[in-house]
């Protein structure tokens, strides 16, 4: 899965969970009925579900019976902490190296990675402000 994608699979994997009252082992949904709802792979949702897991947002236990559930309330899951559970992509990437005896080149990637920068803190603080319950507030 491309960085791009992890950040979005994984706010829609907790909000579906979130969607269905998984709180519980007994309430644990499937990584293929998570799988269809995205629509993507199973193998994916396994991915990520470990991911999270890692990150103490869900629990999983596999074989037929298994699935995950999700080990805080949904309003307790802030959208920054998902995007850094994942390792997802947020953020606006790097400046390249410019080209030496450029005067441009040598000093727009470090102006460059600033903006950047200030950029992603924004990002992360605007995501820090939204939990999983409220993506899932006008469903």
């Amino acid at each position: 899965m491309s960085d791009s994608q992890r950040f979005p699979v994984a706010a829609h994997t907790l909000a579906y969970l979130a969607h269905r009252g998984a709180y519980s082992r007994e309430q644990a949904v499937s990584s293929s009925v998570l799988a269809a709802s995205i629509p993507t792979n199973p193998v994916v949702i396994r991915r990520m579900t470990t991911q999270l897991s890692k990150a103490g947002l869900v629990a999983t236990c596999s074989g037929v019976s298994g699935g995950a559930w999700l080990l805080k309330k949904a309003d307790a899951i802030h959208l920054d902490e998902v995007l850094s559970a994942v390792h997802g992509c947020a953020h606006l990437g790097s400046a390249p190296p410019g080209a030496k005896g450029c005067p441009v080149g040598q000093a727009i990637p470090k102006a460059v990675n600033e903006a950047m920068k200030v950029a992603n803190s924004a990002a992360s603080g605007a995501l820090a402000k939204i939990t999983v319950a409220d993506l899932i507030d006008n469903i």
